[in-house]
């Protein structure tokens, strides 16, 4: 399989920079007069897969899946495989975090052969980057991604995220080791030297982006908060010295919203890629 760097250079480049989310929240389940049961969850997610088909990234949000137990994980491996089958890069948000053997276990689940295994996965560096050595190693093996949390939207984040720690806040840390692992792992793996990122992105939110510096990281950048969150996609350009479609701005229910109807979902997504497209040369 190619890398997961050139699949995301190749995807963005004929579906756009924008990246999708499926999220299943009661309320929209709701909202699409649909049950709040895994029967509810399979039909949002079947809306999902056929409006986003002509996009380049979707982005289950894992935390809704596993709501519904068992069976919600049934549903999020049929929804795996049914956007990969019509070419979407698939972007599991489950933001895992742990050590030693459990983080290992994560790795196989997400990065690894099983029947969740995706084309990247979130992941929270805040046991140390260095905790996330089974999950890097795994995702190399198998040309996936591994999006590392830096800076998110939330502000409870901001304790942690923008503490100061060898002269840098956390975040800019986060940002610093994921650029070191992209080095280290394929030094020729930057777009301006190859055409492709490296495997390993961040998770920086449209609205925290601060004084952070994204320019060596030598991976994408994920990039939610927009629309509904408050981030405005026509203020993203050259944020944290970002390079051409390096950023993913990530957008899930202010497209949602527009739903059930496939026509005016998949509308609401065009016009929202249509705003972030100018990222691709900016």
């Amino acid at each position: 399989m190619t890398g997961f760097g050139a699949r995301l250079v190749e995807a963005t480049s004929r579906r756009g920079q924008l990246c999708l989310g499926i999220d299943p929240h009661p309320e929209l389940l709701r909202a699409w007069d649909l049950p709040t049961s895994a029967d509810g969850l399979a039909a949002f997610c079947d809306i999902c897969v056929e409006a986003f088909s002509g996009f380049a990234i979707v982005k289950p949000q894992v935390a809704f899946f596993e709501a519904y137990g068992a069976a919600g994980f049934a549903v999020l491996e049929r929804t795996i495989a049914a956007l990969r089958s019509v070419g979407v890069l698939v972007l599991a948000d489950a933001k895992r975090g742990d050590i030693g053997s459990t983080m290992a276990a994560y790795a196989a689940a997400w990065a690894g052969d099983s029947p969740l295994a995706v084309d990247a996965v979130t992941a929270s560096p805040y046991l140390g980057f260095g905790s996330l050595r089974p999950l890097l190693e795994a995702a190399a093996a198998h040309d996936r991604g591994v999006f590392v949390l830096a800076s998110t939207s939330n502000l409870e984040g901001a304790t942690v995220q923008r503490a100061t720690f060898d002269g840098r806040v956390v975040a800019q840390v986060i940002i610093d080791q994921a650029a070191f692992v992209n080095r280290e792992v394929n030094r020729s793996a930057y777009l301006s030297e190859s055409g492709y990122w490296g495997y390993v992105g961040v998770v920086v939110g449209a609205t925290v982006f601060g004084a952070l510096d994204v320019s060596a990281l030598g991976g994408p950048v994920l990039v939610p908060g927009v629309g509904a969150q408050g981030g405005h996609p026509e203020a993203l350009g050259g944020l944290g010295g970002a390079a051409p479609g390096q950023l993913l701005p990530a957008v899930s229910r202010a497209v949602l919203r527009a739903g059930p109807g496939i026509p005016e979902l998949r509308a609401a997504g065009e016009q929202m890629r249509d705003a972030v497209s100018y990222l691709a040369a900016v």
